[in-house]
Formats: structure tokens, C-alpha cells, sequence
């Protein structure tokens, strides 16, 4: 029997899971039933705040919490009694030491991309392989870089155009909220082992997919940028590639010619339009920097790497509850609820001007502008509905 709704437990109620539990109770399809987890600090009080139960990861945590004055709803196993799934969000490594204890209680788990791929045998993206997770008891969404290289990588593989895929990544080098423990200054720090692990990563998810990645790590917390070389089965025009992009979901062009010059304002302008914590749950591709010739396509896009796996995860819930079958029907009812969008500034978005010299308007560009100016007319507050643009 289907369900109508799924109810949902956030374990680990840190960077990734605070987002993904108020993504859960966005939902008209979910009920977020409790976040888990083992501090007593300001972090976990936020879900107090927010009305959020709030269950003790263990005996010694519901103590401690007790002892802080956070009213404890109950342990852990007592939220797994009440659940049809359990998005796991603790620390690496300590995902796959809970793995027993879903097991034991019957309900279906995902874990991050801290896990490895074994911890449940299926590595999730949703427009990749939303179908191959239908049903299935157990996926790892995965990390913040393999599930941008994945989206990207699919958008042109989906094509036929992808011979091999190199990367290059510029990681941040801690989150913003524990940048006073482990930042580092005036360095940057490349990482020794060729290829990084996220090139082997994206392969669970593109088991064909030819991709090396470098990666290093730089004196800054807002995001990861990446640049990609994708020699091509055949040449690729900036046209293709634009609209290869452009029709994917969940990547949305940003252009340095409009102020949108590096990570930092790239952030900006998630703030200046009212995103929660400033989260930008798409791939930013510089659509200025694309570039083409008759052996391959170059891209540059920046990651945000607390943000991006959020809606991953929501779309992993219906499809592991089997909730949707309909890959693209999750990816459009998840985009709307949070406001995921192709376009940042649709009233203002040029026409792109084609190799012919001709400016021509893509016509998806119209369904989100659309959608923008019912979501104005509605305006920014006292919506009953999610009136966000959604992927086209």
C-alpha cells in the first residue's frame, strides 16, 4: 500500500541535518516526528525553538540534556518505534556504527556522504538514479562535490557527449560555524592522492563515467569552487552546452559581468534574496566562463557545501518510501517547496546572445519568471503554500 505521508527522524541534528530537518517539515508529504542527538549547546536548543521533539542519541546524552533543562522527548529507539525512516546525519563514521540499530528497529535509513558507499550498497542522486533506490531499505546521499560533479556530469552525459571528465576542486577549508577550531590562514593545501576520492565517489553514481579529480583545500569556509574539463564524443558548442545545463535540474547559471565575481558574493546573493542561512541548494555555473572548442567543453561552479545535499535527501525519503516513483514529479515538488529555482535574477536575466550574433531567450526562462512574479504578488510573508519557482 502507498503512503500518503512519511514520517521522518533526523539523527544528528548538526550542519546537514538542522537543514534537512526543516526541508522534512516543508513537505506536505512528511512529518518530521524528531531530531536526535547528543549535545546540550545552542545547536540543539534551535530545535527547541522551533518546536522540533528533541530525543536523546543515548542514555548519557538524555542526562546531560535533562541536567541543561531541554525537555527530552525520549531516546532514540523510542523515535525509530515511530518512523518510517530515519535520515542519519551524524558525524563520519558514526552513521555506520547506527547502522544495527535502524536495522533492528525495521525502518528504512540514508546516510551522508561521510559514509562509504558499503554502508548501504546504493549511492543517491536524484536526477541520476532516483529509479534504481525505489523501494530500497537503505541509500547514501552523497557528498557536497560528488553530488555537484554528478549533476553536472550527467547533464552532458545524458547526451552522449562525455569521453572523460577531469576536475578540479578548491575546497573551503572548515564550516563557518567551527571556523574558530580548524581554520587555516595564508596557505592553501593540495591534496597528495590522485585522484581525490570524489572522482571514484561519483562513479557509484555514473558507474561509466570516465573522471579524475585534484583537489586542495584553501584558506576560506564559503563554499567549494570547481573547475571542469569535459573532453567530448564529438564538438560541443557553447549553445549545446548552455542548454544542456539550462535544462538540467538544480544547476542555475550566475555571470561574473554582474557583480558575481567569486564565492563570496555568489553568497551575497543568496542572502540578499532571502535564503535560509544563506543556502544555495543549486550548482552555480559561471555562465560568462563557459568555454568550448572541438575537443571539450570548460566549466567553472561553486558548491555550497552545507546546503547542496539538502534536497537530495528529501527526494531520497520518497523514493526509498516509494511515496513517488516519478523521479522528475519529486525533483518539482521538492524545488517548489524549498525555492530552488534555474534562474537567481529571472526579472533580470538577459537573453543569451548565440554564436550567430542572434539573442535568443530560452524557454524555460518564461515558466520562472512566471513562477517569480506569483510568488512577488503573493509576497514574502503569510504564503500558506510553498510559492517558490521550482526546476523547469
Amino acid at each position: 500500500m502507498k503512503l500518503e505521508r512519511v514520517r521522518v527522524a533526523v539523527n544528528g541534528y548538526g550542519v546537514i541535518g538542522k537543514r534537512i530537518a526543516d526541508a522534512v517539515a516543508l513537505q506536505d508529504d512528511m512529518e518530521l516526528v524528531g531530531v536526535a542527538d547528543v549535545v546540550t549547546d545552542y545547536r540543539i536548543r534551535v530545535a527547541v525553538e522551533r518546536g522540533y521533539p528533541v530525543y536523546a542519541a543515548t542514555d548519557e546524552a538524555r542526562a546531560a540534556m535533562e541536567a541543561a533543562g531541554i525537555l527530552v522527548a525520549g531516546t532514540l529507539g523510542e523515535l525509530l518505534e515511530q518512523v518510517d525512516v530515519v535520515a542519519d546525519c551524524t558525524p563520519k563514521k558514526i552513521g555506520a556504527q547506527n547502522r544495527p540499530r535502524y536495522e533492528a528497529a525495521g525502518v528504512k535509513s540514508i546516510w551522508q556522504g561521510g559514509e562509504k558507499h558499503e554502508v548501504a550498497g546504493y549511492s543517491f542522486v536524484a536526477q541520476v538514479n532516483y529509479a534504481g533506490a525505489l523501494g530500497r531499505d537503505s541509500a547514501r546521499v552523497v557528498s557536497c562535490n560528488t553530488t555537484a560533479l554528478s549533476r553536472i556530469s550527467h547533464a552532458l552525459d545524458r547526451h552522449g557527449w562525455v569521453k572523460r571528465v577531469r576536475a578540479v576542486l578548491l575546497r573551503r577549508a572548515t564550516d563557518p560555524w567551527e571556523s574558530h577550531l580548524n581554520g587555516m590562514i595564508n596557505t592553501a593545501v593540495p591534496e597528495t592522492k590522485v585522484p581525490s576520492h570524489q572522482g571514484p565517489d561519483a562513479q557509484t553514481v555514473l558507474p561509466d563515467l570516465d573522471i579524475t579529480t585534484l583537489a586542495g583545500a584553501g584558506p576560506f569556509n564559503l563554499s567549494h569552487l570547481h573547475f571542469a574539463m569535459v573532453e567530448t564524443t564529438r564538438p560541443v558548442s557553447l549553445d549545446e552546452l548552455r542548454d544542456a545545463l539550462w535544462d538540467a535540474p538544480r544547476i542555475a547559471f550566475v555571470r561574473a559581468d554582474e557583480g558575481l565575481v567569486a564565492l563570496n558574493s555568489v553568497v551575497e546573493l543568496m542572502r540578499d534574496l532571502d535564503r535560509p542561512r544563506g543556502d544555495m541548494w543549486e550548482v552555480a555555473v559561471w555562465e560568462d566562463a563557459l568555454a568550448a572548442d572541438e575537443r571539450e567543453v570548460y566549466l567553472t561552479f561553486q558548491v555550497h557545501n552545507e546546503a547542496i545535499v539538502v534536497p537530495e535527501t528529501i527526494d531520497c525519503i520518497r523514493a526509498l518510501t516509494e511515496l513517488e516513483t516519478d523521479p522528475q514529479v519529486s525533483i518539482r515538488k521538492t524545488d517548489a517547496a524549498l525555492g530552488i529555482t534555474k534562474a537567481f535574477l529571472p526579472a533580470t536575466t538577459r537573453p543569451v546572445l548565440h554564436l550567430t550574433g542572434e539573442d535568443v531567450e530560452h524557454p524555460g526562462i518564461e515558466a520562472v519568471r512566471a513562477q517569480r512574479a506569483a510568488f512577488r504578488e503573493v509576497g514574502y510573508k503569510g504564503s500558506e503554500e510553498p510559492t517558490g519557482p521550482a526546476s523547469t
